[in-house]
């Protein structure tokens, strides 16, 4: 009688959490997925906007230094207190990164959307336990809930969202204890989004080769080289801030001299990298790629992140991913959307260490043929990544190290150091 009692009291208290978190959630990234439709196409229509970049940063710069006190580590930040941390997760941090992550990209700041998401996701779980005032074991589920709804609404991908929420915090352990809360509100969230009138596009794989030994051994050869994109992609940026801060100083100057470099870019080079670049997805998919889409891509984010720009990694991620997944195409002989769209997954892995999240999230954007490859391409690129990912704040444990033998960590580790 006991248990059904508190069966009872479970599913009634989350359940009703989940759906206040997820409606909020799915609203808020609602909003935010229809700016930035508008800012995108203000700034397609007019690229002049990029000279004011500069100034766009040092507002953003300004706004966080005067008001958003820890709000200015981001992600890491909602990471932190899914993990159990103590930090207030303040409501001023949804203005601040959703007006933050707009500017950016309407000036033409390489920047992604994911980041956005989970922090306002993670800023609305901390108001519901404010609110009702929980304890800490609860909030901690709570600003989990808040995450997987914010990633599940910005994709489309309720279930990739549920388990990337459980999956980032620790590398190598799957916190399932809260899924079920987390999933309903991912769901939630995701209906929200589609009944406010956003819709996420979707991508065709055209053909699919029979698996055989000289297939994996292609993939085998893919996956090194999306892991080792990933893994590049998470130290440069990191790199890029260290650098910054030493050699040039105050945020304000860092912000103000690389949104030059990036402004100059765009003016007397190209604009093609600047912004979402949700249309290098599509050349792609579409045989209209160029064989250095990839590197244009790589190059303006880690830049732009790496200066203090807002946003998220995972679309310029996903993009990365998929124009270096049309070159090897060409290269190992393999159907061009097959490997555009395990490209698209794989190097998205192999910067987060989410593996099983991109898994789901495989299935969800193209079905269920492509798993079997495809996983076997996200272990590849996750083991060859190396231990630091895009998320300071992840817990690494020994797990990915023991996988990953020794002399092969260390070859990719000094292999991916003389790249850099």
């Amino acid at each position: 009688m006991k248990k059904t009692i508190y069966l009872i009291e479970y599913f009634f208290k989350w359940t009703l959490l989940a759906t206040i978190i997820g409606l909020a959630s799915g609203g808020l990234v609602a909003a935010f997925l229809q700016s930035l439709i508008i800012v995108t196409n203000i700034r397609v229509h007019h690229t002049w906007l990029l000279v004011f970049l500069p100034l766009a940063g040092l507002l953003v710069t300004f706004l966080y230094q005067k008001y958003g006190k820890n709000a200015i580590k981001g992600n890491n930040l909602v990471i932190e207190q899914g993990q159990g941390g103590k930090e207030r997760v303040p409501l001023r941090l949804i203005p601040l990164v959703f007006f933050g992550t707009v500017v950016a990209h309407l000036f033409g700041a390489s920047v992604g959307r994911e980041g956005t998401a989970v922090q306002m996701g993670g800023a609305l779980a901390d108001v519901v336990r404010r609110i009702f005032k929980f304890d800490l074991d609860v909030r901690k589920i709570l600003i989990v809930i808040g995450m997987g709804s914010g990633f599940s609404a910005i994709f489309g991908t309720p279930l990739a969202g549920t388990i990337f929420a459980l999956e980032v915090l620790v590398v190598g352990r799957l916190e399932t204890m809260s899924i079920y809360p987390v999933f309903l509100a991912s769901l939630i969230a995701n209906a929200t989004v589609q009944v406010l009138g956003v819709h996420h596009t979707h991508y065709q794989i055209k053909a699919f080769p029979d698996l055989s030994v000289l297939l994996f051994a292609k993939l085998l050869v893919a996956g090194i080289c999306f892991g080792l994109i990933g893994g590049l992609f998470a130290k440069i940026i990191s790199t890029i801030k260290r650098i910054a801060k030493e050699k040039i100083g105050t945020p304000y100057r860092v912000i103000f001299i690389g949104s030059l470099v990036i402004t100059l870019f765009g003016l007397f080079i190209t604009q093609r990298y600047l912004g979402l670049s949700l249309n290098l997805l599509d050349d792609a998919f579409n045989h209209r790629a160029h064989w250095y889409d990839f590197l244009g891509k790589f190059a303006m984010t880690v830049f732009s992140l790496g200066i203090g720009f807002q946003g998220g990694e995972v679309t310029p991620l996903f993009e990365i991913g998929a124009t270096l997944g049309a070159n090897l195409a060409s290269i190992l002989q393999l159907p061009l959307t097959y490997l555009v769209a395990i490209g698209y997954v794989s190097v998205f892995s192999a910067a987060t260490n989410t593996p099983i999240a991109c898994l789901i999230m495989g299935f969800e954007l193209f079905g269920e043929r492509i798993a079997l490859p495809l996983f076997f391409v996200i272990i590849v690129s996750f083991l060859c990544s190396g231990r630091q990912g895009i998320y300071n704040a992840q817990i690494l444990q020994e797990t990915k190290g023991k996988v990953y033998q020794p002399f092969l960590k260390e070859f990719m580790d000094d292999f991916q150091a003389k790249i850099w």
